[in-house]
């Protein structure tokens, strides 16, 4: 198969879709790697860094796209990439669709074969190819949310394990999975006073048991986030429904009763967000103030780190991109039910029920996608 590995357009996008190490994985295992000109730069990779692995060094993304039988990326495909989607092919990326009808509209007409890391599942109900980049998420978030906090910024002040004398911040944590559980242990590592709130107690027994002395838990009710937060001087919303837009969370009202320059940073902003005020910003321009609030809703947080995260990736999405290489979209799919989860679009067809309930629009079932 030819895997094409496009530059990520996306501002401020510095990872890539295929290290030099996944490079080399592939072309032994008989696939031509197809790589853009300086697509690994931002991530510290060399164009000849990938030539030594046995890849194919590509001049233009349109090259890439029209040799390709199966795009490999990082983020969500940019209007202009989309345009260049073809039947047929496939794609293998981070999607998001719930919060984006214009993305999804463009995959349906293109025709192609979309599969969404961010759905894939495994044997123990986990996202095995959203987790690292969660992990890396959670862990940014506090240190992001201290730097949103600085007064220079536009913040309140506060250091966040305050000093002998003065009290540490105050972070509340929406969320106790991967990246909630990563935030919470950071942000505790920074000398906070750390409260993570989650609406599984299973979970919380979890996190009690595991981290008890670190941070403090709490059931997740609509009364208890509220208090949470107005007390809090930053809140990290961490909350994740495989596939589906993000819920809303804190409300524009919920701002007037918090301390003015706490900081909200928004983990959830690819889904459309957790705070009813988020919207996308990016690592140029990554704060804004709504209410004397101030938000970090950068919707790449991890292309900051974009060699660790770069990494951290390819760990995760190999097997799968070798699979889906060496068997083919439908033989990998069929083999593997929980890849088969990661189907979002086939043929002009949508094939995640929860992207096709956030946006109205009808679904069919993956497993019919597979014969058709």
């Amino acid at each position: 198969m030819k895997i094409g590995c496009p530059t990520e357009i996306k501002p401020q996008e510095f990872r890539v879709g295929i290290s030099p190490d996944a490079a080399r994985e592939a072309v032994q295992h008989g696939h031509q790697v197809l790589i853009q000109k300086g697509a690994g730069l931002g991530a510290g990779f060399t164009d000849a860094d990938y030539l030594t692995s046995g890849a194919v060094v590509i001049d233009t993304a349109e090259e890439i796209f029209a040799t390709a039988d199966m795009i490999v990326k990082v983020k969500e495909p940019q209007a202009v990439e989309r345009k260049m989607l073809r039947e047929g092919q496939l794609l293998f990326t981070y999607l998001h669709l719930a919060p984006d009808p214009a993305q999804t509209t463009d995959l349906l007409e293109s025709g192609c074969t979309a599969i969404a890391y961010e759905t894939v599942t495994d044997a123990h109900g986990g996202l095995p190819l959203l987790a690292p980049m969660s992990e890396v998420a959670g862990r940014l978030a506090p240190q992001v949310g201290a730097w949103t906090l600085q007064k220079a910024n536009g913040g309140r002040g506060i250091l966040m394990g305050g000093v002998p004398g003065v009290a540490p911040a105050k972070v509340a944590v929406i969320g106790g999975g991967v990246v909630g559980t990563h935030a919470a242990k950071i942000a505790a590592g920074m000398g906070a006073d750390v409260t993570i709130l989650d609406r599984s107690l299973t979970r919380l027994k979890y996190l009690d048991d595991v981290f008890g002395r670190d941070f403090k838990n709490q059931y997740s009710t609509a009364g208890a986030t509220a208090d949470l937060v107005r007390d809090a001087d930053m809140v990290i919303g961490a909350v994740l429904i495989p596939g589906a837009e993000a819920p809303k969370l804190v409300s524009r009202a919920m701002l007037s009763e918090m301390k003015p320059g706490a900081a909200l940073v928004d983990v959830a902003i690819d889904q459309g967000g957790c705070f009813e005020t988020s919207r996308a910003t990016t690592h140029a321009d990554p704060i804004y103030e709504v209410d004397g609030i101030m938000h970090y809703c950068v919707a790449n947080m991890p292309g900051a780190v974009a060699r660790t995260s770069t990494q951290a990736l390819g760990n995760a999405t190999l097997p799968f991109m070798l699979n889906l290489a060496n068997k083919g979209w439908r033989q990998a799919c069929e083999d593997d039910p929980h890849l088969l989860n990661g189907l979002n679009v086939h043929a002009g067809k949508l094939t995640y029920y929860a992207v096709g309930k956030a946006l109205g629009l009808d679904v069919i079932s993956p497993a019919i996608a597979l014969k058709s």
